[in-house]
């Protein structure tokens, strides 16, 4: 495993007060951070780095009166749903499932928002928590939630993507800046359940690129013997303006078939050009428990075409870390995840952001001589 210089928590739920957040005082229930993680990075003009930290506000009793509650954003207000208990199973603690039905539907015990926060240059601590700039739903396509932001610069514009999740769709969103501090709303990029939009940052041949990670209930099998495992993968696409996409007729990155530990695959930071190539992490799910063993991954795409994966490694850059969650063990309702959402240049290191355990944000210098970019 590669050994860091820096590799620490840096924010986690003790240090958010919903006291200042978009859902203070706007509903009638007690609520707490289920988790303050997933953060989107990005350096600042002044050379601090931001993390868009993921807000998951969760109900502190979700449970009463024979039903159980979760929130919902409705024209400016938030609201409490109620499902009878008998109808619903709840294994997962981040989600509550409708029975019946010939098809999987779900409900959420938490309502996402994004949180900017403000680090020093090199990511090792918390410079400023600006609660007056936090990012909620705004439009009824958004209503269960704004989710797992991902930001890129290209020129002098950053883009920044996020899940937005409502009965309507589970679609990709896209947020513009001049500065990386005020935001606008562009509104659905991508018009289905999509996890894992990355925009590469810069462009090629005059065009934006992104990696994309499709969802489904049906995936076809490759032929007997193929190197390759049949799931979820990181497709591409290119825009002209990064708000009108085409998919990418050739593949992206995909599992492999020689093994279980990158059984699922997802992107993780937006691709940064290299002298090598595209640098792009991703991540990838080994099936174990309720959600699977996360950990992050790494490959070099072709500059100009990045269809072409031209090196990596098999085995992780980050696995999970029980050391840096064990002071928290009594917040954790999930292990063993890792998921990598932010990168951003530190001289002879990279600085990498992470997800830990759904819980906290992670970062972590990476080495460039550990990806053979030194």
């Amino acid at each position: 495993m590669t050994s860091y210089s820096f590799d620490a928590l840096v924010l986690d739920p003790r240090d958010i007060d919903l006291g200042q957040g978009p859902l203070a005082g706007r509903i009638d229930a007690e609520t707490y951070v289920l988790g303050a993680f997933n953060p989107g990075m990005t350096r600042l003009p002044d050379g601090n780095l931001l993390l868009m930290v993921r807000i998951a506000e969760a109900l502190k009793k979700p449970v009463f009166d024979g039903h159980i509650h979760a929130i919902r954003w409705d024209a400016g207000t938030y609201r409490l749903d109620a499902w009878p208990l008998e109808h619903v199973d709840t294994a997962d603690p981040r989600k509550f499932v409708m029975r019946g039905g010939g098809w999987k539907v779900m409900a959420l015990t938490s309502l996402s928002w994004l949180l900017p926060v403000e680090l020093d240059a090199e990511g090792r601590s918390v410079v400023a928590i600006h609660y007056d700039r936090a990012i909620a739903p705004r439009a009824p396509y958004q209503c269960y939630g704004v989710e797992d932001a991902r930001i890129s610069k290209i020129g002098d514009r950053w883009l920044m993507t996020t899940c937005s999740v409502s009965p309507e769709r589970h679609s990709t969103t896209l947020y513009t800046s001049d500065d990386a501090r005020d935001w606008r709303l562009e509104g659905i990029v991508l018009d289905h359940q999509n996890k894992d939009m990355l925009i590469f940052e810069g462009l090629i041949d005059d065009r934006h690129w992104a990696q994309t990670r499709p969802l489904g209930d049906l995936y076809f099998a490759y032929p007997p013997g193929s190197e390759w495992r049949a799931g979820p993968s990181i497709n591409l696409a290119t825009s002209p303006d990064a708000l009108h996409w085409k998919p990418c007729e050739r593949p992206g990155i995909r599992p492999h078939a020689a093994t279980m530990a990158t059984a699922r695959i997802g992107g993780g930071s937006p691709p940064v050009l290299t002298d090598k190539g595209w640098l792009t992490l991703w991540h990838g799910v080994e099936p174990s428990g309720v959600v699977g063993i996360y950990r992050t991954y790494w490959s070099l795409l072709d500059a100009g075409d990045p269809s072409i994966v031209v090196g990596g490694a098999h085995h992780p850059l980050l696995a999970p870390s029980p050391a840096l969650t064990e002071p928290l063990k009594d917040l954790m309702y999930l292990d063993d995840v890792v998921f990598t959402t932010g990168i951003a240049d530190g001289g002879d290191h990279y600085v990498v952001a992470s997800g830990e355990a759904d819980l906290a944000c992670r970062i972590t210098h990476v080495p460039k001589s550990a990806l053979g970019l030194a």
